[in-house]
């Protein structure tokens, strides 16, 4: 079995000392350049891989990001990361991914131990009631998705204009009886700020609004369609994928094959099980790569603050 080599063994073959290669693996700006270029072409011809934890311990980069996201189920979030992945593997980072479980508590553990690993950078998915004092304290090593926060960089999704692009859009098909079913307004985002928008479309188009709201499960979304459903309804609308797939089944199940749903996620299996529904884009994977964007930036030097928000469209 091959022998992995260590820094000892490439300062030797390099003609260098052991301390000059970690100065080399570290980036340190003091090394010459034609040390610099003869330590690498040793690394490059030997197959050399520094080890992570070593270099965070000499002070160097880890070359990790944390990623800390609400669900692991959560079909949006993991779009997120999907596009979270493809930029820092793309930078040569690593990732950690952990679980809040919407729990300020956890996460509050989790970037402790975060920042125990000496990770480079983390990525937070926030939540209503979300305490982001720990992680704004990361300062340029941190963004947020979802949540606005003035101190750090910030990745938001238009939760008003979700809804208003699914009105108008069953506007436009002669829809005018809309309902609504949501989340529970405690939940200041896809609660509140989703139903908002309802409300504030119907007031603007003089549609009657007929909503509902809940928890963000298909089953509550399933019991609370009769609420909302009348002879009349042409149309509902729905914060999420997960609430309009409850919604699709219950009106299945009472042949309403006459009413239109619409959902936000561009879950793919939503249309596919559902023929009668839509869903609107809210741009998970591009917020993902954008979040990911700005901390490598921000790691490379760039520590100005930046909120931008995701243009949401209709799923294909």
């Amino acid at each position: 079995m091959t022998r992995k080599l260590t820094i000892l063994d490439i300062a030797k073959l390099a003609g260098v000392g052991k301390s000059t290669v970690s100065r080399v693996l570290t980036n340190d700006p003091k090394v010459k350049i034609e040390t610099r270029e003869r330590v690498e072409q040793v690394i490059q011809e030997s197959g050399f891989v520094p080890s992570k934890s070593a270099q965070a311990m000499r002070g160097g980069s880890a070359k990790v990001v944390g990623v800390i996201i609400s669900r692991l189920d959560s079909p949006s979030e993991n779009k997120a990361v999907s596009g979270i992945l493809d930029v820092i593997y793309a930078a040569g980072y690593d990732a950690v991914i952990m679980e809040s479980q919407f729990s300020t508590e956890k996460t509050n553990e989790h970037l402790s131990v975060l920042q125990k690993r000496n990770v480079d950078g983390v990525i937070l998915f926030g939540f209503s009631g979300c305490d982001l004092s720990v992680v704004e304290s990361l300062n340029h090593k941190a963004v947020v998705i979802a949540v606005d926060t003035g101190r750090i960089s910030s990745v938001g999704y238009d939760n008003y204009g979700i809804i208003e692009l699914a009105m108008a859009n069953l506007q436009q098909q002669g829809k005018q009886n809309i309902g609504f079913i949501g989340v529970d307004p405690s939940d200041k985002t896809t609660g509140l700020m989703r139903l908002n928008a309802y409300i504030e479309y119907c007031e603007s188009a003089n549609i009657e609004p007929s909503y509902q709201t809940g928890q963000l499960s298909h089953e509550s979304a399933y019991e609370l369609t009769d609420h909302v459903l009348k002879p009349e309804t042409e149309a509902i609308v729905c914060a999420s994928d997960t609430l309009a797939m409850g919604v699709a089944k219950r009106l299945q199940e009472l042949d309403r094959s006459d009413v239109l749903v619409s959902g936000v996620g561009a879950t793919d299996l939503l249309s596919f099980i559902f023929p009668n529904t839509f869903s609107i884009d809210p741009g998970y994977y591009a917020a993902g790569k954008a979040s990911a964007s700005l901390l490598i930036k921000q790691l490379a030097g760039c520590h100005e603050v930046t909120h931008l928000t995701q243009k949401a469209m209709i799923a294909q």
